[in-house]
């Protein structure tokens, strides 16, 4: 019986560089499956560093020809989405309209970013600014604050927090407009983008005819049609340990034509005084969160599962699976650090019902 590979939801690379040379184009032919249809589908893998992450593709096509064709259309999404919503590159629209905007004024913006604004906006009226695009100040401030290993200065994080506020954005959805409403805005797409441009890859291939497909960008995982002769894909989701040598096991989830993202501080955060400040960056206070946890969204779409993590991490587990709750067809798990030692975990029944016996595994079955 064939053995099926396990994917890994983690964001190890949560911070957007500076878009640089790609990797080459890496092809692997690791089996031949019979299709239900008349013609087999084999399976790829390729490889190419996008939005400064490694971006996986797992996909089954015919020929080798159309694989190549499917992935190349995914590749270039991401390219041009690298090109619209970077906040580390000075020419893409994002930064353009940050430095070029006039308070007030409306600016006629790509589909692309207005969808993914308006999405963003959308859920930052809804967690009440615990998810705010407009943070990037602060962002900016807490990744120096890393590199230096010290914390922000008081008065400047106070000066960024003044530039923070997602009432700020006016949009306009008759013009596809975009109205900033304070000075020196910097908007940070890095919680949603990478999920909207999965989603956009996957939609590529799906045009050519390739819907068997796996998505991983950095641990924002899309996937389409499971495997051949298969029910689902298998992820292997990360959480939060007590301790390194915990031998307990990790979580295995099913996934079919929908979407996961895992947002914790397990690689990123800066510790100062006995205190570990997260990577993420509550919006509100402008400080990095101090309880180490991790979150795992599954949902029908990229977009959704990354921007939800991201929010859930900052709003806590009580409150974050109210939220959850308050959407159709979305399941999260939840691992918080405890005071006292040790983990809690906490998580919708969709989201248990989608694991897999680890046992079962092992039997291959």
């Amino acid at each position: 019986m064939q053995q099926q590979r396990l994917y890994r939801s983690s964001r190890c690379w949560l911070g957007w560089v500076v878009w640089g040379t790609s990797l080459f184009l890496t092809v692997f032919l690791t089996m031949r499956t019979p299709a239900l249809g008349s013609e087999e589908l084999n399976r790829y893998e390729f490889l190419q560093i996008r939005m400064g992450i490694p971006v996986n593709i797992t996909l089954y096509a015919p020929t080798q020809v159309i694989a190549n064709q499917a992935s190349k259309a995914a590749y270039d999404r991401f390219r041009a989405i690298d090109r619209i919503m970077s906040d580390y590159d000075p020419d893409s629209e994002l930064m353009r309209l940050c430095k070029n905007a006039k308070i007030g004024e409306q600016n006629r913006v790509s589909p692309e970013l207005f969808e993914v604004l308006n999405a963003a906006h959308a859920l930052s009226i809804k967690t009440d600014g615990a998810f705010d695009v407009t943070v990037g100040p602060v962002v900016k401030l807490w990744r120096i604050a890393r590199r230096r290993k010290q914390l922000p200065d008081a008065d400047r994080l106070k000066a960024a927090l003044d530039r923070v506020g997602y009432k700020s954005i006016q949009l306009n959805e008759c013009k596809q407009g975009v109205a900033l409403l304070n000075e020196k805005m910097q908007i940070d797409l890095g919680a949603i983008a990478k999920g909207y441009a999965a989603d956009e890859a996957r939609l590529a291939m799906k045009k050519l005819g390739v819907t068997h497909v796996l998505i991983d960008a950095g641990g924002d995982i899309v996937a389409g049609d499971s495997p051949p002769n298969r029910g689902y894909w298998r992820i292997e989701v990360e959480k939060l340990r007590h301790n390194k040598n915990e031998s307990a096991p990790t979580p295995i989830v099913k996934l079919k034509n929908a979407a996961i993202a895992t947002s914790g501080d397990a690689y990123q955060y800066l510790e100062i005084n006995g205190t570990r400040y997260s990577h993420i960056v509550d919006p509100q206070s402008g400080l990095g969160l101090t309880t180490p946890s991790t979150v795992t969204i599954i949902a029908p779409t990229g977009i959704q599962a990354d921007s939800l993590a991201s929010a859930v991490s900052v709003l806590g587990p009580e409150k974050g699976l109210k939220l959850i709750k308050s959407h159709a067809n979305i399941e999260v798990f939840v691992v918080t650090s405890k005071e006292t030692g040790g983990v809690s975990e906490s998580s919708t029944d969709g989201f248990r019902d989608l694991m897999i016996n680890v046992d079962a595994i092992l039997r291959n079955e």
